[in-house]
């Protein structure tokens, strides 16, 4: 059974930092790239940022560019987003899955995500 759990989130100011964690069981990490998703109120999740399986390449949504550093350590079956300079845009709820920014291989294996607002 795929489990999905995220965390890390919170409540953080203007250009501030949060390092979100997804510890993921079922399956093994190394078989596949792992994105980031992000849902905001009223809108659709979309994919924040990809990590193929060895790190070899990464894909991020243009603007988190150059703020966010999504990682993974395998052994742990863990996959990591550094998020810094956070902007009051970037508040959602942030999850994570196995797939890129087109595909997801478990669409119904999401879990509860983690809230992350940013506000002054």
């Amino acid at each position: 059974q795929v489990q999905l759990v995220e965390s890390g989130g919170g409540l953080v100011q203007p250009g501030g930092s949060l390092r979100l964690s997804c510890v993921a069981s079922g399956f093994n990490i190394s078989r596949v790239g792992m994105s980031w998703y992000r849902q905001a109120p009223g809108k659709e999740r979309h994919m924040v940022a990809t990590i193929a399986r060895f790190s070899t390449s990464f894909d991020y949504k243009d603007s988190v560019k150059g703020r966010f550093t999504v990682s993974r350590d395998n052994d742990k079956n863990t996959v990591f987003l550094q998020m810094n300079n956070l902007k009051v845009e970037d508040t959602a709820v942030y999850y994570c899955n196995a797939g890129t920014k087109d595909f997801v291989v478990y669409p119904d294996s999401w879990g509860q995500g983690t809230q992350v607002t940013v506000s002054s």
